[in-house]
């Protein structure tokens, strides 16, 4: 087996001060998404094409804002409105696959708010930096959703 192959199974948790309805339109909407969904003031987080619906495809660019170099393409494979979204992921550069993900994201009632959770299997095909920083990525985003959802 490669060294260069890891696995992870990473699981997120959110509160946010909004209803269901609003944060899942926060994932429904492409230019919202990524407002909140660009981890730092130095990444770059770009829609090419958005297509949120049950067998939808999006495709991205990310990276540093200098060389957003990385390409990715999410697939929808599962949509239900204000509960859920299961999806798949596929992250390359000058195409070499670097990292793929399998993830649903649940939304559910708390309080006043919203419990969001995203659960994700991920398979780096470049060792464990693509695992860290998929980590990074997350829980900066999320942390970046809970702030917009004010």
């Amino acid at each position: 087996m490669s060294q260069d192959l890891k696995h992870a199974t990473l699981v997120f948790e959110r509160i946010c001060a909004a209803s269901v309805e609003r944060v899942f339109a926060a994932f429904t909407d492409p230019a919202e998404r990524a407002s909140w969904g660009t981890p730092s003031e130095t990444a770059a987080f770009i829609y090419d094409k958005a297509d949120f619906r049950e067998g939808g495809i999006d495709v991205f660019r990310c990276g540093d804002k200098t060389n957003p170099q990385y390409r990715g393409v999410t697939r929808y494979y599962d949509i239900v409105p204000n509960q859920r979204i299961i999806s798949s992921e596929v992250v390359e550069t000058q195409g070499k696959k670097l990292l793929i993900t399998m993830a649903t994201t649940t939304f559910e009632p708390e309080g006043a708010g919203t419990k969001v959770t995203v659960s994700a299997q991920l398979t780096s095909l470049a060792g464990e930096d693509m695992l860290n920083g998929a980590k990074f990525g997350h829980n900066a985003s999320l942390n970046n959703l809970v702030e917009h959802m004010r």
